[in-house]
């Protein structure tokens, strides 16, 4: 599985879903790059506290809600994903639409349930 995956709203506590996410995407063997308030270390992926350049994104997942996802609009959109994961409370209308006009897929679906059952 080489769809390499930026976790946006990543955060080193254990509690949150998107730190269960990062380790969960890393048992899966997916390429795993992470951007949070706080930088920090979650299963070997090192947290960027900057929209960092990455390459070769297949996914963006989001662990943001709607409120706070505007600032990452261009970025996300200059990364040229395949798709961006919309998890339970980050869905976000206004974005889906400026993703798809830009040829990105959206999904409304929660990571961990998607690499569960083998969907990812």
């Amino acid at each position: 599985m080489e769809k390499k995956t930026l976790v946006i709203g990543a955060s080193t506590n254990r509690g949150r879903y998107s730190n269960i996410a990062i380790n969960r995407l890393r048992s899966h063997d997916v390429p795993t790059v992470a951007i949070g308030l706080k930088g920090g270390e979650v299963a070997g992926v090192q947290i960027e506290t900057e929209k960092v350049p990455f390459e070769d994104i297949d996914t963006v997942t989001l662990y943001i809600g709607p409120a706070r996802q505007p600032q990452y609009y261009d970025y996300i959109i200059s990364l040229h994903p395949q798709r961006v994961i919309f998890n339970p409370g980050t869905e976000n209308p206004e974005f889906y639409k400026l993703l798809n006009e830009n040829g990105i897929e959206t999904e409304v679906a929660c990571t961990l349930i998607l690499l569960a059952t083998d969907q990812y």
